[in-house]
């Protein structure tokens, strides 16, 4: 069966760094757009980054344009979420998402597969 596995998540302060990523298996990774979705207490799912198969085309929210890196290697089946300059209102479970009928995924309804998400909490 389709599994997406993120990792990385954990505890950093304010303005910090973290490299989330997320191991595919069971599906044929060049397949398959891949993104980056978030949600914190309280709130509905947020869109942050998505990648098309090949990973030269990428999307951002404006949330984190500028601030947050998505890149993938097809080798590896591994699609990663590079962040920087974090902030508290970063605060959430962050979650993989593999979609296959679109060029890019900008939205939930573009994907297909979860992962069971990863927490990062961003301490002021």
């Amino acid at each position: 069966q389709v599994q997406l596995v993120e990792s990385g998540g954990g505890l950093v302060q304010a303005g910090g760094s973290l490299r989330l990523s997320c191991a595919a298996s069971g599906l044929t990774f060049t397949s398959y757009a891949m993104g980056w979705f978030r949600q914190a207490p309280g709130k509905e799912r947020e869109f942050l980054a998505g990648i098309n198969r090949s990973g030269g085309s990428t999307y951002y929210a404006d949330s984190v344009k500028g601030r947050f890196t998505i890149s993938r290697d097809n080798a590896k089946n591994t699609v990663y979420l590079q962040m920087a300059s974090l902030k508290p209102e970063d605060t959430a479970v962050y979650y993989c998402a593999a979609g296959n009928a679109y060029i890019i995924i900008v939205k939930a309804s573009n994907v297909n597969y979860w992962g069971q998400g990863t927490p990062v909490t961003v301490s002021s």
